[in-house]
């Protein structure tokens, strides 16, 4: 099996480089400065157990990469960016005949829960993954992650029945585990991904307002959870129950990394990298989505996802508003 990380950021390059480091068949897709880095100096990926470095094949997108029938497509690129990549990589031929969407399997190792129907449209197979996974990319050619006693718990599943057999599903979570991962396989990684959505919904705060979390930025977290809870049921839509999820993070923890700078998460490295874009949309904005559909107003997940968009659009950093005026603003 050969891991094509589309994608080579925090998640994509801890995943890429956990791998490359255990041993495994790795190419490491990545553009821009990102790029740059990783032929010139290879991966620096730092974890609770050390820092390795790797030099793992590098493509700057299908054009540099002949598939072949082993080949697994990691989608790890943010939501936003997730049609442009299905539509590169789809009909890209594999030896033997065929092309990635009809023979090749594609995990989508991404936050949201959008990602994997837009999967399904293009590729016939298809994995769902649930990130549990505190990764950092600040500094092109270095990511690192947190977690211990495992850097990441990546939950993987079928999206839907016949989109992923067993066989495939084994065999990918075999390797996340030799590289030092855990892999659980489930056949409801849906509903671990909608519960994850709700934690997600905290990461416009962090981006908006920064990493310090004071009463009235608590009190938005809440809200923004009371309102996704209730546009979920409302919509019928199966999420992880709190002791399934207690319980699989009952032993994970954050630890400090030496000479790692300790940030916010994915959204908020956005807005520290200057990306231009941020997933609030497919975060928050599925929220919103989802009680427009059902008629439960969301106002504090609206509030989140349009300030999220234009700091990401001007340039803004994180910090650069307040929790009061936010909530403010949701209570109009």
């Amino acid at each position: 099996m050969r891991h094509i990380i589309i994608g080579t950021g925090a998640v994509g390059g801890v995943i890429g480089g956990l791998l490359a480091s255990a041993g495994k068949d790795v190419v490491l897709v990545a553009r821009g400065q990102q790029l740059d880095a990783l032929r010139g100096g290879g991966l620096e990926v730092t974890t609770a157990a050390g820092t390795v470095l790797v030099h793992p094949p590098v493509a700057a997108g299908p054009q540099d990469v002949d598939l072949r029938p082993d080949d697994v497509l990691v989608l790890a690129v943010k939501s936003q960016d997730t049609d442009a990549a299905l539509d590169a990589w789809v009909d890209r031929p594999v030896a033997g005949g065929g092309t990635a969407g009809d023979r090749l399997a594609l995990v989508c190792a991404q936050n949201g829960v959008d990602n994997e129907r837009a999967a399904l449209r293009r590729f016939a197979t298809v994995v769902a993954m649930c990130v549990w996974l505190p990764a950092t990319y600040l500094e092109p050619g270095r990511v690192s992650a947190g977690g211990t006693p495992v850097p990441g718990v990546l939950t993987i599943g079928p999206v839907a029945p016949s989109s992923a057999d067993a066989a495939v599903l084994a065999a990918y979570a075999r390797d996340l585990t030799d590289a030092g991962l855990r892999a659980p396989v489930t056949v409801d990684v849906m509903a671990w991904k909608y519960r994850k959505l709700l934690s997600n919904l905290a990461n416009a705060v962090e981006a908006l307002c920064g990493t310090a979390r004071d009463d009235a930025a608590a009190e938005l977290v809440s809200r923004a959870d009371d309102e996704g809870r209730a546009v979920l049921r409302a919509a019928g839509i199966a999420v992880l129950d709190e002791a399934s999820h207690d319980a699989a993070r009952a032993d994970f923890r954050m630890s400090r990394l030496p000479g790692q700078e300790h940030g916010g998460g994915s959204s908020w490295q956005s807005l520290v990298r200057g990306t231009g874009s941020i997933e609030a949309d497919h975060l928050n904005g599925e929220i919103v989505l989802l009680g427009r559909l059902h008629g439960v107003p969301t106002p504090v997940n609206a509030v989140l996802q349009r300030h999220a968009r234009h700091a990401a659009a001007t340039g803004a950093t994180p910090g650069s508003t307040t929790a009061e005026a936010l909530l403010s603003e949701s209570n109009a």
